[in-house]
């Protein structure tokens, strides 16, 4: 009986947290936190906004905005970017670190940077040219796909 017992309560507490995981809301651009607001007013002045969303992935929530250009933003709850895509365009020079972009034109010149995605510990950057690169938070690359 116990076991029945456990094992219900561990089925509906999958489906509670199932349910919970996909509870995304379509808002409006004055809904974002305002970091959000002013990243996009100043690096895509001009490009309208297709849609935003704000995503919950259990207890953690985030922002998704696509814009009018094919270009794709991730910010965290508190509107700080996460990574963006350009698949039709590039990255906007002035989110990629320096030594980022010293090292892509002096390795790759004439290409362009169309995604790039930061975390705590490394930046991943993926070029027109199909080549992924990752970098350490001190900006040393350690891997390249291609």
């Amino acid at each position: 009986m116990k076991k029945i017992f456990l094992t219900l309560i561990a089925i509906f507490s999958v489906g509670i947290f199932s349910a919970m995981a996909d509870n995304d809301k379509v808002i409006n651009r004055s809904q974002l936190p305002a970091p959000a607001q002013q990243f996009i007013n100043e690096h895509f002045a001009g490009i309208d906004i297709t849609y935003a969303k704000e995503e919950w992935d259990f207890l953690k929530h985030s922002y998704e905005v696509r814009l009018a250009n094919g270009a794709k933003i991730e910010f965290t709850s508190k509107g700080v970017w996460d990574d963006v895509e350009c698949r039709f365009g590039e990255v906007p020079g002035a989110i990629i670190p320096n030594a980022i972009k010293e090292y892509i034109d002096k390795n790759y010149p004439g290409v362009k940077i169309l995604y790039i995605e930061k975390d705590r510990n490394d930046y991943e950057v993926k070029l027109s040219n199909r080549f992924e690169l990752k970098f350490d938070k001190d900006f040393n690359i350690y891997d390249i796909d291609d």
